[in-house]
Order: C-alpha cells, then structure tokens, then sequence
C-alpha cells in the first residue's frame, strides 16, 4: 500500500511513499499528518490519498517515517477547500495546506509532543465562556434578519447590509446562537478583518454564550496559543471560532455557519504567499459544505453588491440605527470643510479647530482620523530641496519625533534626523505634512487639559497594547482621540459626537479605480464613530473638494446610490466585477532585469479570443528594500477562460524562472487589489 502525500514543497502533485507494519491495513490514513523523508531531511506531511499501485519505480519509493496518531484526520471537506485554494490562486497543494496548519503540526512531532499535545489540550479549556447569557431586544429589521438566515438550509449566501451602528453585530450573534442551540456539536466560524477588532468581539460573545468553549486565531498569538486554539476547535471542543483571515483554514468539522465581518475590507485579502481572499474562501467553504455564509457590512464591496443585485446573494438590510431609549440613534451630520475657505493651521482648518473646543467644553469625545502615522511623512531643506527618501525604497522616510528618526513605512529602515542637510550642511531642517504624531502635538497645544490618545501602530507595538488603548476609549478616559485605520470600524464609542477626517484628498484623486471604493467605505466607517449613544453629532471632513459627488454621498449616507454609479463606471470601462484579472509580479535587483522576465513570459502566454496580456510596467512602488518590481496584467470577461489560460501558462513561466540569469523572483496573484 502507499501513500500519497503532500508536503511543503514546490511541487504540482502529491509525492508516493510506501506504508510499512500496522499501516498498510488501516483505513483512516486519509487526512492524517505524517512524517516523511524528503531529499535528506524528514519534513511534515498530510496523506491525501491510498493506493495499491505506485506511478513511479517500486524500489524508488520510500517508507513513511511516522504517522501521527495523536492527532484525528483532517476532515475531507477541509483538504477539498485547500485543495480548491491552491487550484484557483495558482499555487502548489502541499505548500498552501501545510501552511494553513498550527505551527505544532508543521514540523515533524519532537520527543516532547505528547506532552506538548497535552498541554495545548489543557490551556484550550480555559476557553469556556462564564456566567449569565446577555442577550439585546432585537428590531423589526434584525429579527427578521434572524428569522431568514434561520430558516435557510443548505448552502446560502447572505449579504447583510447594515447602515453604521445598525445592530448588525446582534444579528451574527442571534444566527450564531440559533445555530448552536440546532444541533449541540455544531460549531460557528466568525470572522473579522483585523487583530484589533477581536478582543471587543470576543468580550461580546463570551457575554452571549455562557458555558459554551470560544476560541481566537490571529497571527498575533504565541504560536503554543494559536496551536491550542487550532486544536480545540479541529477536535470539536471548541464551537466558537472567532478570528482574522487565517482562521478561514480553521479545521471545524461540524462547522455550520460562517460569518464575515466588514466584508468589504481589504485586510481579508492576503499580501504574501498564496494571496487568497478569506472572504472569497469563506464562501466557497459554505458552498462545499452545504452551510448558510452570512457577510456583513455597511459598505459592501462593490463584487458582494453586484453578486446581491444579480440574485446569486440574497440580501438583507438593516436600513436604521439601533435605537437609543425610545428613538433610532441620529445620523450624525456630514460637513466638508473646504480647506481654499478655510486654510489649514498645524494640519487643522478654523472650525475644526471650534468643534473641538465645543465638544471638550460639553465633556463629549472627539475622533481625528489621518491615515498616516508618525509626525511627518517627510523631511526637506529649504536651501537645496533635499528630501529624507529611503536608500531602499522609492519612497520618502517619514519623521518620528519622540525618537528623533526617519522610518521608512515599507521596509523598516530607520535612522537618526540628521543635525544638518546632508546635501549643503543647512542646518534648519523642516517637517513637512502632517501624520498621527504631530496631530496630537497639535491637540495637546489647543486643548491643555484634554486627555489626548493617540492609537496606531506605533504605540500599539506592545501585546494587548491597542486592547488596553481602546478600553480607556470606552471607559471615558480619553477626551480626544487621534487615530488610523486601526479606530475607523467596529468600534461602539458611546460618547462620541464629534469625527474629523484629514488627508482624505489623495484618494479622491488618486489613479487606482478601487480608491474610490476605499475611501467611500473608510468615510462612512469612521463617521459611524459618531453619535452611537444617541449624542448630535457631526462629521467634518477637510478637504480642498468640498463639492466631490463622493462627498455629497457620504454626506446623504447613500451607499446605495455610490455602489450604482461605480459599478456603471466600471461596466463603460471594463474593470472588476465585470472582468477577471490576474498579476504576474516580478523581483529583480535591476528594473530591466524584472521587465525583461516578464516581457519573455508575456511572450509566452496563450492567444485566445477575450484574453488580454498587457506589456509589462513597473510597479507604482517600483523599489522596495532593494528590490525593483514590475508587473503584467491579465484579463478575461470569462473566469473559467482565465483561469484555463493560467495553468498552461504558468508551467512556461515557472520552467522560465528557473533557467532565468540573473535570478528573477516572480509571483502571481488571481484576483488582485491592488495594481
């Protein structure tokens, strides 16, 4: 008998290893983890099938060195998802598989593993949630929401599309719960786009369901935790699995709902290795296993809602806010301040300045949203124009004041501001724009006895740093909070009434066809940071194009009418969801080097009716830690003919890589976001 096994490798089919002893006469093989040989090393390993026969030499084929029993199979639902994932991104089985395991099982088991094992099994028990179900009187709208998903059998998909502080989040648990309370093994999956939203979501479930075992996957756990967390839920201890994109591979066996969050959000698509997209995944899991998939958000992607109209989602809405005592929640009022009328001093224009004096003056939170950190995004000389770019990048490093240095926000470089220009010695330096940092600098300078917080990446390095940031939000600890992306989404401040948006201007004029999408989506998250209690509220927005139609429709909270207008511009122009695209990327330490290799692959591609292979072009960062990159586009009106034209095509390229002088590093991406 064999084995056939794939492994972390690049390698197109599953490798033929002969079973030895007990082994051969088992029937529970498929989906076990295994150890084998490969070239001189013993690497982890998931059998994938049994055969009697080998496709290769007899005497070639090598024994399994190890099966791990310790641990039950992978359910054959969850190596028929990583098998499609590899298929539709372009990459090899064994290497997306294996690392879609915990870190404990991609590496051949130690002589500590039971132990180990052990432990894990321990630790995940503390999971339970505790004490006194916490349950919120539903509206007319949620419950009907509720009653639908409830209702459906089989593979459904649903788009919730719920206005900012609609309750949406109260229909996720309801469906959860009516879920869990159907079948006492069944187990939920609900994901979120980022980190940063899992301890608020995670408090909310542990309130809702007492008694029942929670688990959270993210790349920020130790990897003995996130192990623990993988184990409980493939083992079916665990009926909650709460977690970030990664967490689509959870292993769920009796997996029976699946939950988006912020559906829309970019974060659920990966930047590296397979560059799948979990919200895509997670769809396609539910349709595998014949399951309802519920997505949610107040900005659906503009895929999600035309997927809706078509009739292949079904749509439910949630068109008013939760109500505050006996009355919705007002919609806060949207108000561009036009920056020509009312210019800019240290970054905030006269009446921003005013609303935030009024709001400290009647003990309410403010917001101020720029999504860019540090003090300054550059450093320049007056004398000669001298700016502090990156030697590694094709980009400026931005100015971090409380440590005096330049950092570079793509490839971490950093170093002291010099004393003096370093082109003609001028020694009055000046920090030019405006990031996170210097916003507070500004705050603290008009409002002297505001407490002032400040949450981005930077002072949130530390574990459970942006947890303990956020619960002095909510506690009222904080009066005026300067914040990025981290603070635009999934975040119920109560006393919220006032939100400034800055730097919003480079989107609205910026070349990529998805900005608008972005910036119309990170507008109204943020605004619904306001007025969530119940509180007046108003939203104003610096700008210098106070009568941009993006604008007015953020201002009417008009998704609907935004969606229909973009998706017209997209069908006239021939973008997604109307075409399939793919990006061929390429890495060379010299531009041409890159561009040559992927002018020779285009040269390659099929010809057939619909396809398009576009020249090559560099990347729009065209360096990055040393690095130069170019890219090529391809597309198609028909997915099937694309993804056809892929796999022949991709052989040709691989084969031209590997014979490539000097060394190119080449990547393809199916479905890209960003070009």
């Amino acid at each position: 008998m064999y084995a056939r096994v794939i492994v972390d490798a690049p390698l197109d089919q599953p490798l033929d290893y002969r079973l030895v002893g007990d082994s051969a006469a088992r029937g529970d093989l498929v989906g076990r983890v295994c150890v084998v040989p490969l070239a001189r090393r013993k690497v982890a390993g998931l059998i994938v099938a049994v055969a009697d026969s080998t496709r290769i030499d007899e005497a070639a084929v090598r024994p399994v060195a190890r099966v791990v029993d310790e641990i039950a199979p992978v359910s054959a639902a969850w190596l028929a998802l990583t098998r499609f994932a590899a298929e539709y991104y372009q990459q090899q089985w064994g290497e997306l598989a294996i690392a879609a395991l915990p870190p404990l099982l991609r590496a051949p088991p130690g002589p500590r593993f039971a132990a180990t094992l052990a432990r894990l099994r321990s630790a995940a028990r503390d999971g339970h949630c505790a004490g006194q179900a916490l349950r919120v009187e539903l509206s007319a709208d949620q419950r009907a929401a509720c009653e639908a998903i409830g209702a459906s059998r089989g593979f459904v998909p649903w788009l919730l599309f719920g206005v900012t502080g609609s309750g949406k989040t109260e229909v996720y648990l309801e469906a959860i719960a009516r879920c869990l309370c159907a079948d006492p093994q069944a187990q939920a999956l609900l994901l979120v786009p980022e980190i940063n939203l899992t301890p608020q979501l995670q408090a909310r479930l542990r309130a809702r369901f007492p008694g029942q075992s929670l688990v959270t996957l993210h790349s920020g756990l130790p990897a003995g935790e996130r192990s623990a967390a993988w184990l409980a839920a493939h083992e079916g201890r665990a009926r909650i699995v709460l977690g970030t994109r990664l967490a689509v591979f959870a292993s769920a066996p009796r997996l029976a709902l699946v939950v988006v969050d912020e559906e829309h959000d970019p974060s659920f698509k990966a930047g590296d290795g397979a560059r799948h997209s979990a919200r895509d995944l997670a769809v396609k899991r539910a349709q595998q296993e014949a399951l309802p998939v519920l997505l949610g958000s107040a900005t659906p992607s503009l895929e999600s809602w035309a997927r809706a109209g078509a009739g292949r989602y079904r749509l439910l809405e949630l068109p008013a806010r939760a109500r505050t005592g006996a009355l919705p929640a007002p919609w806060p009022q949207v108000q561009a301040v036009d920056l020509g009328t009312h210019p800019a001093a240290q970054g905030l224009a006269a009446p921003v300045r005013e609303a935030l004096v009024e709001a400290f003056a009647r003990a309410e939170q403010s917001l101020v949203f720029i999504n860019r950190r540090g003090y300054a995004p550059v450093v320049s000389c007056a004398a000669c124009g001298w700016l502090s770019a990156c030697p590694h990048c094709a980009a400026y490093a931005a100015f971090h004041k409380p440590d005096g240095t330049l950092r570079c926000h793509h490839c971490g470089w950093q170093r002291a501001v010099p004393r003096a220009c370093p082109e003609c010695g001028n020694p009055e330096l000046q920090a030019v724009g405006h990031g996170t940092q210097r916003v507070e600098e500004t705050l603290r300078l008009l409002l002297p006895q505001a407490r002032v917080a400040r949450i981005d990446r930077d002072s949130t390095r530390r574990r459970h740093a942006a947890e303990q940031a956020f619960e002095a939000v909510h506690a009222g600890e904080v009066d005026v909070l300067v914040g990025t992306q981290m603070v635009a989404k999934g975040h119920d401040f109560r006393r919220m009434s006032l939100v400034v948006v800055l730097n919003c201007d480079a989107q609205l004029i910026a070349a990529d066809f998805r900005a608008p999408e972005r910036l119309f989506a990170t507008l109204l998250q943020v605004a619904g940071r306001a007025g969530r209690a119940g509180l007046p509220s108003r939203v104003l927005v610096q700008t210098r194009y106070p009568d941009h139609p993006l604008l007015a429709a953020v201002a009417r909270h008009d998704y609907a009418a935004f969606a229909r207008r973009q998706l017209a511009e997209r069908k006239a122009a021939g973008l997604p969801p109307f075409v399939h695209q793919a990006l061929l990327t390429a890495e060379a330490r010299e531009l041409q080097t890159a561009l040559a290799f992927l002018a020779a692959a285009r040269a390659r591609a099929p010809a057939a009716p619909g396809l398009q292979v576009y020249d090559a072009v560099p990347m729009p960062l065209v360096k990055l830690a040393g690095v130069h990159r170019a890219q090529l586009l391809v597309e198609s009106r028909q997915r099937a003919q694309l993804h056809r034209a892929l796999r022949d095509w991709l052989a040709q390229v691989r084969a031209l890589g590997q014979s490539s002088r000097p060394r190119v590093r080449w990547q393809i991406e199916v479905d890209p976001q960003q070009i």
